[in-house]
């Protein structure tokens, strides 16, 4: 426990933190990943307060082995030197920056256990952080020598690092494209999703005219090109910062403007006149205050890092926006190097408030493709101006793991949370940020999944959610002035336990599309929050090339009836119902932290794979009368699946056992199946102690809206509705099979004692065997 402080010094405010808050850390049960630690605590009500912490191998702090960090501007912090392996114990106070001394009594003491031979990531000192730091522009991708050394050698080569590529595909066609005037928005300023996304479209298409023909008249020397590339930059430069291209009106289009005025500036900084220079920076100054203003004062994720729009703009346009205006807000002071100290602080200590050492990301595995790429850009950055090394981290060496076991190349529907790729391949940029990662770690595996998914997805970079987001020419050529050829490795597949946010992704012969399993299982502390679902104990299963077990609907516009009443609901999930309903997943964010499952156990048996899931807190949040809701899944010799099922309440609850699939079911007493065009299952309902189910299906998307989803592909929806019981136990047998080659696992149950054992066996006489614990005189 901690040790309260009996100092006598004015009061230092220290609330309990709540699910939403960043946490006091590290504590004695945080399993520490990198060397120094990483130091959170809840702010004080002062903004400007600064903030003084103590640490010590003796708890009572003798100076004599105490080392004091002062004048720490956040309630966030990593020291600028690496620890000895040991026990210490540490704690804050405000800090009074006139007196030298601590302004208020010590905070709670805590303490941590730091290992041996773990990473060293220590981050400089904001005095010492750009010591050695060219200020000539530009700075964004190459500085002045390397432009230099780069201009060089597309002269003598044009197809160096896919230059050529580059300058004829993303470069010469914005010298004929009439320059885009200041959008109108949306009419009576009420959003429409067909605006939104045209307007998405139109700003990034200005980033990338005003970013390409920058850096393609700066290589090339031509005046023409530079000329254009002013022309288009000076037109943003006009737009009024507080109408349509505001972040209040619209952030995301925000974010786009401001990173065309941030690359235009400093590319092109040698090319403006004075008057143009200042223009630009105004506009670019102002439009970076207002985003920094959100993050750190309004959305404050400092105090509350799940604001997934707000926590992005650190890496998105903050980072690439302060390095560009760094030592030129004139007028600011030292505005824009606080920015920049804070988003490299957030990034070095905070972040990822998504996941943790694991490499996890618990807005799912679209969302990790999204906010990778944004930080890598800002890693890149960061490492080409200043020098500091982001990817050291151990989250960032871990985390391409995430995509390689959540989401496989081949699969379409077989994993959670918001996707604009539903039904699609999983977007090019994953891809992209998977060689990112294989050019990082040296892991060959990474850049199997890179080539695996550019071969099965080639043509489709101008989709909405590539083009969208990213030039894929620029991308290439950034990455090979930056990074290695690293060979690609089969993967090995296996179990994959993000323990952080909750996951299980399992995958069985990936590199072998007609033998491959991959299978994803959910039941995360983090519950619904952002772009998360109500899916606690969901599953999904894609096999044979084919999904299977699927993630129903499709992301046609966030807030749609089809994100609210349906794909964020339990009820579109391979999840169970309890009295029809599912886990709270409406807006409010409390209630969305609150309702949370957690992953028991997930291990590598000797003939199966055991994954254990508790959602109680999350079915509990709309039915308080559930008191364990937990499932079990056996997926034995890589082959076939187990699933056990246990409920309990206070009073008999119906159950509802849901599994949606991409075509309608054959439906049996209590077998199902369903036939894809590569793959099919089977299953059988093999126990129930609340008695036999009733089998139903339906076709569609209850209470969505029928416009929303014209023209697309409906699933269907089995369902095996139990009857009302306090205590229910349900087994229920899954085997998926290619379609030229059905699959039966034949099985029988011995229940004569206090338990019930389920016996399986295969076509080569293999037998597996499960054991429940059952009440007397039950069977299905």
């Amino acid at each position: 426990m901690p040790i309260a402080s009996h100092d006598s010094k004015a009061y230092l405010d220290e609330p309990a933190a709540g699910r939403l808050n960043i946490q006091y850390a590290p504590g004695p049960e945080d399993r520490l990943a990198e060397n120094p630690p990483r130091f959170t605590w809840l702010p004080v009500v002062e903004d400007e307060a600064a903030y003084v912490l103590r640490l010590s191998t003796d708890p009572e702090y003798p100076a004599r082995a105490t080392r004091l960090f002062t004048g720490i501007s956040l309630n966030f912090f990593t020291p600028d030197t690496v620890l000895e392996p040991g026990t210490y114990h540490w704690s804050y106070a405000v800090w009074d920056l006139k007196t030298a001394a601590p302004a208020t009594a010590w905070s709670a003491s805590r303490s941590f256990v730091l290992a041996a031979d773990l990473p060293a990531t220590p981050l400089p000192d904001r005095k010492a952080r750009y010591g050695g730091v060219d200020m000539a522009h530009p700075r964004l991708w190459l500085g002045p020598k390397k432009l230099e050394a780069f201009r060089a050698a597309v002269a003598a080569d044009p197809a160096h690092c896919s230059w050529s590529s580059f300058y004829e595909k993303s470069v010469l066609p914005w010298m004929d494209r009439e320059v885009m005037r200041e959008p109108q928005g949306y009419p009576n300023h009420q959003r429409v999703a067909a605006i939104w996304r045209q307007t998405y479209i139109d700003l990034q298409e200005h980033w990338y005219a005003i970013r390409h023909l920058a850096i393609g008249g700066t290589v090339t020397d031509s005046p023409e090109m530079l000329a254009r590339a002013k022309d288009w930059l000076l037109e943003a430069a006009s737009w009024d910062p507080l109408r349509t291209t505001s972040r209040a009106y619209t952030d995301e289009w925000a974010y786009r403007v401001t990173n065309g005025l941030a690359w235009g500036y400093d590319w092109l900084y040698d090319q403006l006149n004075a008057e143009e220079r200042a223009k630009v920076r105004a506009a670019l100054l102002e439009r970076t205050r207002d985003i920094a203003h959100h993050a750190i004062k309004s959305a404050n994720i400092q105090l509350f890092p799940y604001d997934s729009h707000a926590v992005r703009s650190v890496s998105l346009t903050l980072i690439p926006a302060c390095i560009a205006l760094l030592g030129d807000d004139e007028e600011g002071g030292d505005e824009v190097r606080e920015w920049l100290d804070y988003c490299i602080e957030f990034l070095f200590t905070v972040y990822s408030p998504w996941g943790d050492s694991d490499g996890g990301w618990a807005e799912g595995t679209h969302y990790w493709m999204m906010g990778m790429a944004y930080l890598i850009d800002a890693a890149n950055q960061l490492k080409s101006f200043t020098g500091l090394d982001l990817y050291q981290r151990p989250f960032f060496q871990n985390t391409a793991d995430f995509a390689l076991y959540c989401k496989a190349p081949n699969t379409r529907r077989a994993s959670f949370g918001d996707d604009s790729t539903m039904g699609d391949l999983p977007g090019i940029k994953t891809a992209l940020n998977m060689r990112q990662f294989a050019g990082v770690t040296g892991n060959g595996e990474y850049q199997w999944y890179c080539d695996e998914l550019l071969g099965l997805n080639p043509g489709t970079e101008m989709a909405f959610y590539n083009y969208g987001w990213w030039d894929t020419n620029f991308d290439e050529m950034t990455y090979r002035t930056d990074y290695p050829f690293v060979a690609p490795v089969p993967p090995k597949g296996g179990l994959r336990w993000f323990k952080g946010i909750g996951w299980a992704g399992v995958q069985h012969q990936m590199a072998n599309p007609d033998q491959h399993i991959q299978f994803v299982f959910k039941s995360s502390p983090f519950g619904s929050i952002s772009h998360s679902h109500g899916d606690q104990n969901a599953f999904c299963l894609s096999a044979f090339g084919e999904d299977l077990a699927i993630q129903s609907g499709h992301y046609v516009a966030f807030n749609s009836t089809m994100h609210q009443a349906w794909r964020r609901q339990t009820r579109s999930k391979n999840a169970i119902l309890i009295n029809g309903k599912g886990q709270y997943a409406d807006r409010n964010k409390a209630q969305q932290m609150q309702s949370t499952g957690k992953i028991l156990a997930a291990e590598q048996r000797e003939d199966h794979i055991y994954i254990k899931g508790d959602a109680t807190a999350a079915y509990a949040s709309l039915s308080p009368e559930v008191t364990l809701v937990e499932r079990e899944i056996y997926f034995f010799n890589n082959s076939f699946f187990v699933f056990v099922d246990s409920i309990d309440a206070s009073e008999p609850v119906a159950v509802d056992w849901r599994l949606h699939a991409n075509q309608p079911f054959q439906l049996g007493r209590t077998s199902f199946r369903n036939a894809g065009e590569k793959a099919g299952f089977y299953g059988e309902i093999l126990w129930s102690e609340g008695g036999a189910p009733t089998l139903e299906q339906d076709t569609g998307f209850p209470g969505v809206d029928p416009a929303e989803f014209e023209g697309l592909p409906v699933s269907t929806c089995l369902t095996a509705r139990f009857p009302k019981t306090a205590r229910q136990r349900i087994v229920t047998l899954l085997v998926p099979y290619p379609k030229d080659a059905p699959r039966r696992i034949f099985h029988f149950i011995d229940d004569q004692g206090y338990d019930a054992d389920f016996y399986f066996t295969d076509a080569e006489e293999n037998t597996f065997k499960v054991v429940l614990k059952k009440l007397a005189g039950t069977t299905i």
